[in-house]
């Protein structure tokens, strides 16, 4: 068993040392060891026929060239890392953003590094991270307790993992597959909405005609559909109309620009409670008065109840508020 934990720790070791520089009690903090035992790992490495180089400031290092890339492959790139370190729930995230940091040139590889710097310190839950992976690759059935947003009970599921997907607004962990122990149909499941997460022996393949594309296509976020969507049409205000044409926004498709500098603009997206594309409502209610939601009626309807409930929970609030400031002047 000791042999075995050097070896995984001398491979580890020569993969730091390819990614940049670095000093002996770094390496020793970075493993666990001591400086001494570091020492030694580096002389086993040269003896094994790494080129281990020893450079300035007492660093060592083991050259090592990133594959040629076009610029706007690099920059993409490092975007992706920019991304895995925003979204990234737990510290094993760090190795594999080390490795593709590697097939970075510099300066892009030292300072993704550098800006991706703490991911030691995230506590995440890694078993279900794990345990919902091996579910896609080996083809085998979840089980886990699952509790829905704003519930309070937890359920048990089974689920077929179909896919996997970061959501865009928040970059949470979601799977998307077939939940046959109730709904007996595809739905999207937040990995950090899971508890008691397990594998049971029992085998599955993905349909061929499930295209995760289409599944996404008018999802606003991870809430995708195999139907047809609802149709949305919004009114947003001049003020915000540049925005919006700005935006890549999923399926939004502008339909007039009127005279006073306001935009007609149309969309589809996935329905979700009670038939309401929430996701949506969420990024219309961003824009405050700036948008008016003419259709769907149910649609246009919930968002003036909840305008309404706004006014009446802050806007008595806020006469208080500015009486009490005269009386105060």
């Amino acid at each position: 068993m000791g042999q075995e934990a050097k070896s995984a720790r001398l491979l580890q070791l020569a993969e730091a040392l390819k990614l940049r520089p670095m000093r002996v009690g770094e390496l020793a903090r970075r493993f666990g060891v001591s400086e001494r035992t570091v020492e030694r790992d580096l002389k086993t490495l040269i003896d094994l026929g790494y080129p281990v180089e020893r450079r300035r400031r007492g660093e060592y290092a083991i050259p090592d060239r990133s594959p040629p890339l076009h610029p706007v492959e690099a920059l993409a790139l490092f975007a992706a890392g920019r991304l895995i370190y925003h979204q990234a729930p737990t510290r094993q995230y760090r190795t594999a953003l080390e490795k593709l940091a590697r097939s970075l040139p510099q300066p892009l590889r030292e300072l993704l590094l550098k800006s991706t710097e703490g991911l030691e310190a995230r506590n995440g839950d890694s078993r279900t991270l794990e345990l919902v992976t091996r579910a896609l690759l080996e083809r085998r059935v979840l089980a886990f307790e699952y509790r829905s947003a704003g519930s309070r009970n937890w359920r048990p599921k089974e689920v077929l993992v179909y896919f996997l997907e970061a959501n865009r607004t928040n970059l949470g962990l979601y799977a998307i597959g077939y939940e046959r122990s109730f709904h007996k149909a595809v739905h999207t499941f937040k990995l950090s909405r899971m508890r008691s997460t397990r594998l049971l022996e029992e085998t599955y393949e993905i349909p061929q005609d499930f295209d995760p594309q289409a599944y996404l296509r008018q999802a606003w976020g991870v809430v995708g559909v195999r139907e047809k969507g609802v149709e949305i049409r919004l009114r947003f205000t001049p003020e915000a109309a540049w925005r919006v044409l700005e935006g890549d926004y999923p399926g939004l498709q502008a339909e007039k620009e009127l005279e006073d500098g306001s935009l007609l603009t149309r969309l589809e997206a996935a329905p979700f409670k009670g038939g309401v594309p929430w996701e949506v409502l969420a990024w219309i209610q961003s824009f405050g008065p700036r948008v008016e939601v003419l259709s769907p009626p149910e649609l246009r309807r919930l968002w003036l109840e909840e305008a309404e409930q706004l006014l009446a929970r802050y806007g008595v609030r806020k006469e208080a508020s500015e009486t009490s400031l005269k009386a105060g002047a």
